[in-house]
């Protein structure tokens, strides 16, 4: 078993594209127009047959409450491995992109935690 799809609750399927393709450099692998929203998926470059992310519409009642719970505590939606933490850290702020934890060592990891402008907070993470 592995994993295929998992998904991040969006605002905006459109602004959140555009946010995880162009800035943090993912690519579209399914675009399917399903009326009120899309089946928008993105990968990583460096494994596009590999696990697919969802642009998920936060569009269900549960979905706001939660998301605005993680964000309050701090906690990440989802977490993203980089090869540097520091390196990616500085390309993102040149970016225009806010963290709201600055790289830090955490027992075995290195780990920085952005705003994805699409109501989630997302962890990038090297391993030591």
């Amino acid at each position: 078993m592995k994993i295929y799809i998992t998904s991040v609750f969006v605002d905006d399927q459109k602004k959140a594209h555009d946010f995880y393709t162009d800035v943090l450099g993912f690519i579209t692998k399914h675009d399917v127009d399903l009326g009120e929203a899309r089946w928008l998926t993105v990968v990583s470059p460096e494994d596009p047959e590999g696990t697919e992310l969802l642009l998920e519409p936060s569009g269900h009642p549960v979905v706001k409450p939660y998301k605005e719970g993680l964000v309050a505590d701090g906690i990440p939606a989802v977490s993203f491995q980089v090869p540097d933490v520091q390196a990616e850290f500085e390309r993102l702020s040149g970016l225009g992109v806010i963290f709201t934890q600055q790289p830090m060592e955490a027992g075995p990891v290195t780990t920085a935690v952005f705003d994805d402008t699409c109501g989630n907070l997302v962890q990038i993470v090297t391993p030591s």
